[in-house]
């Protein structure tokens, strides 16, 4: 049975028209750096710093030997320009987010979020749209709060602790991005669903072989309970 559903943000639970990967252009740009959109995109998910790092080392690895703080340099200015975004645009739930954090806690099955976004970017999000101290969710975690990013487990298995849940087989990964499918599979969740309101197509998504892929957050509720 699930306990606990593990939902990312941007993409997934959050509407994110590419603001995220278009953010990230405009720091390795203000920088004097161009990377591939397309490329940036693949990264979607993953702790920010993790993304410069393999961006960087993919195209300007003489750079960034001679440079140790680019990367902090690259990442500071992503995070000053994503809050102003998030601040000063009109930033909605996905569709349907809100009504599936209704339905999923009145079958007692608890909600976190996770994302590869600074906490304090996370916050502003959480401001933004009053989903701070939020009923329907049960915990908030940042990339920046445990030792690794996706597409390792460290998120998930702090959730769990926190929450006391004791298997992981008991808890459900829902995320937008390849990198959130192999965030459950470490963390070993008994259920993986990908969504394809993000940065991935449907194609793209089931090539990571998730236990479900859907077009709708709602639709993950029929197949959750499918299994309780």
């Amino acid at each position: 049975m699930i306990q606990l559903v593990v939902f990312d943000i941007a993409g997934t639970t959050v509407i994110d028209n590419g603001n995220v990967a278009d953010s990230l252009l405009y720091a390795f740009q203000k920088f004097g750096y161009s990377v591939p959109k397309n490329e940036v995109s693949l990264l979607m998910g993953y702790k920010k710093t993790e993304a410069i790092t393999i961006l960087l080392k993919k195209y300007y690895q003489d750079e960034l030997l001679n440079n140790e703080s680019l990367i902090e340099s690259i990442h500071a200015l992503f995070i000053d320009h994503m809050i102003q975004f998030y601040e000063n645009e009109d930033i909605q739930p996905m569709e349907n987010a809100e009504e599936t954090f209704e339905v999923l806690q009145a079958a007692n099955i608890l909600i976190a979020l996770n994302t590869g976004f600074p906490k304090v970017i996370t916050d502003t999000i959480l401001k933004k749209l009053n989903w701070q101290n939020n009923p329907l969710i049960n915990l908030v975690i940042s990339s920046d709060e445990v030792e690794n990013g996706r597409p390792y487990a460290d998120m998930i298995k702090k959730i769990m602790e926190t929450l006391q849940i004791k298997s992981a087989i008991n808890v459900a990964k829902v995320g937008d991005t390849s990198v959130d499918i192999q965030e459950g599979k470490n963390a070993g969740c008994g259920l993986i669903i990908s969504v394809t309101t993000g940065a991935f197509s449907k194609e793209q998504l089931k090539e990571m072989n998730p236990g479900f892929t859907v077009d709708d957050i709602h639709d993950i509720i029929p197949i959750i309970k499918r299994i309780q």
